[in-house]
């Protein structure tokens, strides 16, 4: 096996054993909850630590990948990773397991970095494939761990997933030392902690806005306040990297077109992904007639099409971006997602109906992540790469968060009663999401995916035939201009 299909190998192992144990957890919150006797909404908090810190320090962990190399920092992630994921295994309470996700977001950075990391091994006509097996392993990951996760927590007990994770984790951390090559410093500088502390604020106090809303109230004044102060972190944010000499990332690449497209695209599309799966999730489980009444473990084998369409068509669109564009599959992502999102309106009376969405959203998922990764890789001078790719995820991450919350939020406010006849007298049992919920979710999808399709428009296509694109070109100088 060749150096570039070893390193490729190695980080696939290792994301796919990270979105596995991610996975994993969402089936262990109810007995998270219950041993811990804590609200759900304090449980919910297991996984949202873990998503804040992963949004709020990707960013300067790529800077510091691009400064002081990509191995040394990829292998310091999975070290922050070990160490959580066994803190999290022997927690004896809530706050030492909140503790634990935190610093597991920490761990997170390793994907962004493994993004960069392949992009410098492999030539820019191949880089589309070998990204597309690593966005796969977004799809593999989650599907194994709802399906093996949901047998581990019932038979094992919830601690028992963090156990697995750490000792996956620590034998892929000995082969990532031993096997990954260098691929040396991209530029020697200064690193920005300041700037680098700003956005990390500035993205906690936005997304704990986000996730907080539905309990706290939108418009609530401890609420606002965090999203108002959150908003002007971001705007001093702006202010210092414009005067600071080394930032942690050049304002003026926002300039490159597929960039800002990218991560444009990437907030609106995460917003309408996470919806969606928000919907397929609770619809899947809810009793009948007011969702399909599936178990935990059911409800799982329903969303293995969902990674199987990213394993099958991921490569399969990221050897045809060489030769047709990032643009064109953009599009066609766009364009798939919206048509999954009017059949989940009009098409889910039964499993069947709704493995058929699922999948086809799934081909539009991937179909939109894998040019968005690599109009990020491809379009950036070498020195900014992993930090581009870092901001990147921020971005996603924060639409992430967003899509969930919008769904409940739907769920909430349009429910009906669950009533039950009793000695001729109608008794409310309690209430379930209505169907409208469930159409608005959708519908809410589906605007943001024909948002996506608008943006997309933008993008600036390029191929790789033996000519270099326009594009390309304009980066070179770029970088040719930053290291005189």
């Amino acid at each position: 096996m060749d150096i570039k299909s070893r390193t490729l190998l190695i980080l696939s192992l290792m994301l796919l054993v990270v979105n596995y144990v991610e996975t994993m957890v969402i089936p262990a919150l109810p007995t998270i909850e219950q041993d811990f006797s804590i609200s759900p909404t304090l449980a919910g908090w297991v996984t949202s630590a873990y998503m804040i810190v992963a949004a709020a320090t990707s960013p300067l962990m790529g800077k510091l990948a691009d400064t002081y190399g990509k191995k040394k920092m990829y292998v310091t992630a999975i070290g922050f990773y070990i160490i959580a994921v066994a803190m999290a295994g022997f927690s004896p309470n809530i706050w030492v397991l909140l503790g634990a996700r935190a610093i597991q977001g920490v761990g997170f950075s390793m994907f962004p970095i493994a993004i960069a990391y392949i992009t410098d091994l492999y030539p820019k006509e191949k880089v589309a494939f070998a990204q597309a097996v690593l966005s796969a392993m977004i799809g593999i990951g989650p599907a194994l761990g709802l399906l093996i996760g949901s047998y581990v927590v019932e038979d094992l007990g919830w601690p028992y997933a963090f156990h697995t994770a750490a000792i996956l984790s620590l034998i892929l951390f000995i082969i990532s030392i031993k096997y990954l090559p260098h691929t040396g410093i991209r530029y020697k500088e200064k690193v920005d902690y300041l700037g680098s502390t700003l956005i990390g604020l500035a993205t906690v106090l936005v997304l704990v806005y986000i996730t907080e809303g539905p309990t706290l109230g939108w418009a609530s004044v401890c609420n606002l306040s965090l999203l108002i102060s959150g908003l002007v972190t971001y705007g001093i944010f702006i202010a210092v990297e414009r005067k600071i000499k080394e930032p942690l990332l050049r304002l003026d690449l926002f300039k490159i077109r597929n960039f800002a497209v990218a991560n444009l695209v990437g907030i609106i599309s995460g917003v309408g992904m996470f919806t969606v799966f928000i919907f397929l999730v609770y619809y899947s489980q809810l009793p009948s007639p007011y969702g399909l009444g599936l178990s935990i473990i059911q409800s799982g084998l329903l969303m293995s099409p969902v990674a199987f369409g990213m394993v099958i068509f991921g490569p399969m669109f990221g050897r045809a971006l060489p030769k047709i564009g990032p643009k064109p599959i953009l599009i066609l992502g766009s364009l798939l997602s919206s048509l999954a999102y009017i059949m989940l309106v009009y098409y889910r009376s039964n499993p069947t109906e709704v493995l058929i969405d699922g999948f086809i959203s799934s081909i539009g998922l991937v179909a939109v992540i894998i040019p968005l990764v690599n109009m990020v890789a491809l379009s950036l001078p070498e020195q900014y790469r992993t930090t581009g790719m870092g901001m990147n995820a921020l971005l996603r991450t924060i639409g992430g968060a967003a899509g969930p919350v919008v769904a409940t939020s739907f769920m909430q406010a349009y429910q009906v009663p669950v009533i039950m006849v009793y000695d001729n007298q109608p008794l409310v049992l309690g209430f379930m999401p209505s169907s409208t919920a469930f159409n608005y979710i959708a519908f809410f999808g589906l605007a943001m995916m024909i948002l996506t399709l608008i943006v997309s428009l933008w993008t600036k296509n390029y191929t790789f035939r033996g000519v270099a694109v326009q594009e390309n070109n304009k980066n070179n100088h770029l970088t040719n201009e930053y290291t005189r």
